[in-house]
């Protein structure tokens, strides 16, 4: 794929430097999960939520419900081939608001691309600072557009897979936390755990004072690969990510404000044969959903 015209002079100058379905309203969140039956078809989440739903509770979400919450979603029958790998963490002091199967490696599919991402700023600013401004129309191809042409091209400017070990090693992201064989997540053969994930999440809020990272995502009911999902939901606008999609695969991972926790950082990946991805979209989303309405409880 040629990168489009706009972009041709900031790839150029990286590369020589570096030389080596949707949510249509709020009520529509409730029809993600499947009903107790051998089908994976059916759906009727107000059934399956009471009476943790959020679409009832406007103001009091405590924390420590969010675990049945999620799980009633997540257990339900019609995903018990399902494999999901969740975190919810607060971003200010890495405070686990909720964790399940945090640590098992999935295919994240086009969440690869964070991990490109990240590489790419923490190269581009260590040896040629000056370009970033330039860099910004790049990796806003690669994360909100999700790319794959652009971001694969991205990895192979900042000299491949061991140079994007070595400075997501920089970052503090452990790299037995994730396989990637790609920049784009296109092959199956790409592996990362949520946690993972978070972390790289969590090292750019940190470390990225130019903003490229944050900015360079998706949008909730905006822009990019989310404009339209969150549409007419606390979560629109509020929510910055980055999504993956790939056949019996789903992603989202980012950054989501909560009015008590402040921004949230997040990775929701799940991976099952077989299972319609309208579902594990709208599952996915509905999780974000719950996590938006929590809030501090004494």
């Amino acid at each position: 794929m040629q990168a489009p015209a706009r972009l041709c002079g900031a790839i150029a100058a990286v590369t020589t430097l570096i030389a080596a379905i949707s949510l249509e309203s709020w009520n529509q969140a409730k029809a993600a999960i499947p009903q107790p039956s051998r089908t994976v078809s059916s759906f009727n989440l107000a059934t399956q939520l009471d009476p943790f739903d959020v679409a009832q509770v406007d103001s009091r979400f405590c924390q420590y419900h969010l675990e049945s919450a999620i799980a009633s979603v997540i257990e339900s029958p019609g995903f018990d081939t399902a494999h999901w790998g969740v975190l919810i963490e607060s971003a200010s002091d890495s405070t686990v608001l909720y964790q399940y199967n945090a640590e098992h490696s999935l295919i994240p599919a086009s969440n690869i691309k964070l991990l490109t991402s990240a590489a790419a700023i923490q190269i581009v600013s260590d040896r040629a600072p000056e370009t970033l401004p330039s860099f910004s129309g790049w990796l806003t191809e690669v994360n909100r557009h999700s790319d794959n042409g652009q971001a694969d091209a991205l990895l192979r400017s900042i000299g491949g897979q061991s140079a994007a070990r070595n400075a997501l090693s920089a970052l503090g992201v452990q790299s037995d936390g994730y396989t990637q064989v790609d920049g784009s997540g296109l092959s199956r053969n790409n592996r990362a755990r949520p946690s993972t994930l978070v972390d790289i999440l969590q090292a750019m809020d940190t470390y990225d004072e130019s903003g490229l990272f944050y900015n360079s995502l998706a949008i909730a009911g905006v822009n990019g690969t989310l404009r339209n999902r969150f549409r007419d939901t606390p979560v629109q606008g509020k929510l910055y990510g980055k999504t993956g999609t790939l056949r019996g695969v789903r992603a989202l991972s980012g950054y989501l404000a909560n009015t008590d926790y402040g921004t949230l950082t997040f990775s929701i990946v799940v991976n099952q044969n077989g299972q319609s991805g309208r579902v594990l979209t709208q599952t996915i989303d509905y999780i974000a959903l719950l996590a938006a309405q929590v809030e501090r409880c004494n």
